[in-house]
């Protein structure tokens, strides 16, 4: 039986289509209080309303499982102020209905529903039964549980109506922020997934609280806060509650927002050149929801295309004028001791650092380099959407390990793969003919796929270098032939034929040097060998999938690899980032 259900409705089109989500996903209790319902509705409006606000350029969209209570008082709001609703169920529609005992409650989950941009249900945990679910208890319990991981690993923000107080009630709204902070959720997650990810700073503990008490016995919140106080609430170890949102999120918010705008004002220009992974003729074959991880890639990778070749022509340009620069010096030095050429380095020197300044005012650097690795993250989760190849772990999905270890400012994209795996995340595929498509479209042959693209990538790197080397033994044999002709017939050498042979090798060395810069710069022989490493990798995970016996083995074999790709992007981009010019390394290539 399949347990998942899509509803979609048509969302804006044209460019606004391109706005990256913003998600807030809900978790709150289901008895507020009757007087303070207003001053929530009326906090939980401010909020939605000042994220839009704050951020134009994405599209606010509100995760809510329409329980009764808080989940249904946000869903509201976030309609009404014209958001995005997606919503999640715990379990499917009819075994979740029994959960509200009116009709009238029926009534309006239905009618929410109805307004929703997308409603899915969520599979059984591992080791549950339908029969197990139906009846309150345990196994129904883990299915809460369940629906409180997914929602924190999908969200961007996790709006909690909350007392403040934990407790030990499974899937209950205490430990679905606890989860949120620590990967800790007792009865469901294991000893082993709890460990993983406690020591590290990272972007998925962002927790917007809005106090609130229980229409029940000891339901006020916790003594240590106020009815319908709100705070932004973290792991911070020094400043866990603030009435500001953290530097560091505001950070990440920052970089996805830049995502989405340049997605939105290239929007024409991405739908006409895009290069997409999957051709129209695939759609109906792959799972649901592999599209919007299709159509981010291809946002993600037309900008970083984009982005690359403006970053490629500042470095061309910065290199051309560092060159002009030096053969200026020789010639007043070693030429005509003319102010003319010193005016004319000074000129040079100020068009290389104009365009190391639009270069940096623009980002242009790190924008291609975030966005690489964006689109490389999604190619990864993409074919493992497609082959149906998920972690052993029920808590953890692609984008969580992806650059978890390193800057933490690169959170923004983890940020963006969290939104776009949602669906896929949700009903992972096990159709096995979409194995076969991965292999093919993912592995390739010698002229296919990432072993045609590395093998091609690694020969056009090794013949820059190869340039590189031959213009170094050029340099070196001119500069052997002019010491020899001075040395030989230097006594009776006329200055006017010993000076123009000096100016020759030094700008023969000059040009060797600018040009091991820029080899330098582009990393070209750190690329020969991440190209030659990528290879070997999936030269052997294409002979291991060749013999591999079932589909458990080759999904085994897939996730391997995925991990290597992923592993090997980034330190990519960290060797990468630091490979930018300034106005010093300018200085000192002309000179």
């Amino acid at each position: 039986m399949d347990f998942t259900q899509t509803q979609s409705r048509t969302t804006a089109g044209g460019q606004a289509a391109y706005a990256v989500p913003l998600i807030v996903a809900v978790t709150g209790h289901r008895d507020l209080k009757t007087s303070e319902i207003p001053g929530i509705r009326g906090r939980v409006r401010g909020f939605l309303a000042d994220l839009a606000e704050r951020y134009p350029e994405r599209r606010i969209s509100v995760m809510s499982s329409l329980a009764e209570g808080a989940d249904r008082l946000v869903a509201d709001e976030a309609v009404a102020l014209g958001f995005d609703l997606v919503v999640p169920l715990p379990m499917p529609r009819d075994i979740y209905l029994d959960d509200f005992e009116t009709q009238d409650s029926r009534d309006q989950f239905l009618s929410l529903c109805d307004k929703a941009l997308e409603v899915f249900e969520l599979p059984l945990a591992r080791g549950d039964s339908l029969e197990e679910i139906r009846a309150p208890g345990a196994k129904r319990n883990r299915q809460y549980a369940q629906l409180g991981v997914f929602l924190c690993a999908h969200c961007h923000i996790l709006l909690a109506l909350w007392d403040g107080k934990h407790s030990t009630d499974l899937g209950g709204t205490g430990q679905v922020v606890r989860f949120h902070h620590d990967d800790i959720m007792p009865g469901y997650t294991s000893a082993t997934i709890a460990t993983q990810q406690m020591l590290i700073d990272d972007e998925s503990d962002l927790v917007y609280h809005i106090v609130c008490s229980r229409d029940r016995a000891d339901g006020e919140p916790h003594s240590d806060l106020q009815p319908l106080a709100c705070w932004w609430f973290t792991k911070d170890r020094e400043q866990p509650r603030s009435r500001e949102l953290p530097t560091q999120h505001e950070l990440i918010f920052q970089r996805s927002n830049e995502f989405s705008g340049d997605a939105i004002r290239f929007a024409r220009r991405i739908e006409a050149e895009k290069y997409p992974l999957l051709d129209d003729s695939d759609i109906e074959n792959l799972p649901e929801g592999i599209g919007n991880i299709n159509r981010t890639f291809c946002i993600a990778d037309w900008l970083a295309i984009y982005y690359q070749k403006r970053v490629v022509f500042s470095l061309r340009a910065t290199h051309v004028f560092a060159f002009f620069m030096g053969l200026m010096f020789i010639l007043y030095s070693d030429l005509k001791t003319w102010q003319y050429f010193m005016f004319a380095f000074l000129v040079f020197f100020l068009l290389a650092a104009g365009v190391q300044f639009f270069t940096k005012r623009g980002g242009w650097h790190r924008r291609y380099l975030d966005y690489r690795a964006l689109a490389e993250g999604l190619r990864v989760q993409y074919y493992w959407a497609a082959a149906g190849v998920t972690s052993e772990n029920e808590s953890k999905f692609t984008h969580d390990n992806f650059l978890q270890t390193q800057d933490p400012e690169l959170g923004w994209i983890r940020n963006v793969m969290r939104v776009a795996g949602t669906l896929c995340d949700a009903a992972p595929n096990m159709d096995p003919e979409d194995i076969k498509y991965v292999l093919k479209e993912w592995i390739g042959d010698r002229d296919s796929g990432q072993l045609g693209y590395f093998r091609k990538k690694a020969t056009e790197r090794i013949k820059k270098t190869q340039l590189t080397d031959r213009l170094a033994l050029l340099s070196l044999l001119t500069s052997a032939i002019v010491v020899t002709l001075i040395v030989l017939f230097g006594a009776n050498m006329s200055d006017a034929l010993r000076d123009p042979l000096m100016t020759a090798m030094g700008a023969m060395l000059l040009l060797v040097a600018i040009r091991q810069g820029y080899a330098y710069s582009t990393a070209e022989k750190e690329l020969i060998k991440q190209y030659e490493f990528m290879l070997r990798i999936f030269d052997n995970a294409k002979r291991r999938l060749d013999s591999a016996e079932n589909d458990m083995e080759r999904r085994q074999i897939l996730m391997a690899l995925g991990g290597s790709a992923l592993d090997e992007q980034a330190q990519w981009i960290l060797m990468q980032r630091d490979r930018s010019l300034d106005q010093g390394e300018i200085w000192r290539m002309g000179s």
